[in-house]
């Protein structure tokens, strides 16, 4: 269901009202499928989520590992299945995103696809097969 989201508001009722008006001119609002299968998600799916946190965890240290090892040390994000790691120094987004494909054969986004900001990082998704991205992360060790 990739792209398919849903999501809540809370607060202040002036604040919520005008959030409304401008999203009723602006979109249709969320599919009813959608809207069924977050209902049926909260109530009754609590061990699913537990696992998919546990399997996004376990592949987010798996990452994690190789880039420490080249120097690439953050404090990585723990509410996305994705991970913005640094470049190393005096590398460039889309020069770092090219040595990892053209040496590793290893596809990441570079940050500057999602804006100026993401200059300085590149996106790894944690959504793969583990065994897809053990692979990656072990081709990434060695041409560092």
């Amino acid at each position: 269901m990739t792209g398919w989201r849903i999501g809540m508001a809370v607060g202040n009722k002036e604040i919520l009202a005008a959030l409304c008006k401008v999203k009723e001119n602006t979109d249709s609002g969320v599919f009813n499928a959608i809207q069924y299968a977050a209902i049926q998600a909260l109530r009754q799916e609590d061990g699913n989520i537990k696992k998919m946190l546990e399997i996004y965890s376990r592949r987010r240290e798996r990452v994690l590992e190789p880039f420490a090892k080249i120097g690439l040390t953050f404090i990585p994000q723990k509410g996305t299945f994705y991970l913005w790691i640094p470049v190393p120094q005096g590398r460039t987004s889309i020069d770092f995103t090219t040595t990892l494909f053209e040496k590793a054969a290893v596809v990441v986004a570079a940050g500057t696809a999602y804006g100026q900001h993401g200059e300085g990082y590149i996106r790894i998704s944690l959504t793969v097969p583990d065994r897809r991205l053990e692979e990656a992360m072990e081709r990434i060790k060695k041409i560092f």
